[in-house]
């Protein structure tokens, strides 16, 4: 089976002197729940970054469900994340003005769906995620956890290929993180892949793979029963 992510010798450079990724190879299979993580300044970050299509490799390949992410013009890519890739982000990225509903169908704004079905799909993802009773809220009458399920409920309504969490539980106390994590373990099991970048290492060993990185290297994958050397 093709794998949902696949990235072959990927660089990325800003500037002569930056160098936030160096030879990245790694492949995420249809429904994966993985961690990456390092510490501040691995380039896990820059990593989401290009496997999400937000910014393209300086060199290497990039494949996102079988799409060539270097063969795809900027239409293409904005295609192709509204199709196949859903983001939760630390900060959530609600919109103020909108009910929870017209935030989660936001996420169907650039797939074609008319608006009667985002919304009604809208309302089907929230109540995935626990919150059928909160369709009306704003952003504002919500708790942190709450947001971050309308954050959640947003990424996974256009049943993307692959979901990107980035510290999914940043900004969340340790219960609402924990039922975020139970959240994210429940769309697994249901047949999500999901990629979650974190700097917790607990949150990370909790999660059937790891990916490390440092200094802009893979330098263990658990999928693999060897360490990755640090020049591989």
């Amino acid at each position: 089976m093709e794998p949902v992510l696949e990235l072959a010798g990927v660089e990325k450079s800003y500037g002569e002197d930056v160098k936030a990724l160096r030879g990245v190879d790694l492949a995420v299979e249809r429904g994966e729940l993985a961690a990456i993580v390092g510490p501040s300044g691995s380039g896990k970050s820059t990593l989401l970054t290009i496997i999400g299509s937000l910014e393209r490799p300086t060199a290497g390949v990039v494949r996102i469900a079988g799409f060539d992410v270097a063969g795809s013009d900027d239409e293409e890519l904005a295609a192709l994340r509204a199709r196949h890739i859903g983001f939760v982000f630390q900060e959530f990225f609600l919109l103020d003005a909108l009910s929870a509903t017209e935030n989660v169908a936001l996420g169907l704004l650039y797939s074609g769906v008319p608006a009667q079905e985002r919304r009604s799909r809208a309302v089907t993802a929230l109540e995935r995620v626990g919150l059928g009773h909160r369709l009306g809220h704003w952003p504002n009458q919500l708790s942190g956890g709450e947001r971050q399920r309308v954050a959640i409920a947003r990424a996974i309504v256009g049943e993307p290929s692959v979901v990107l969490a980035d510290e999914p539980t940043g900004n969340l106390d340790s219960q609402n993180g924990a039922q975020i994590m139970d959240l994210l373990w429940e769309l697994h099991e249901l047949g999500s892949t999901l990629v979650i970048v974190t700097h917790d290492h607990e949150i990370a060993e909790s999660l059937p793979r790891q990916i490390e990185v440092r200094d802009g290297r893979v330098v263990r994958d658990s999928a693999h029963e060897h360490i990755v050397g640090v020049g591989s």
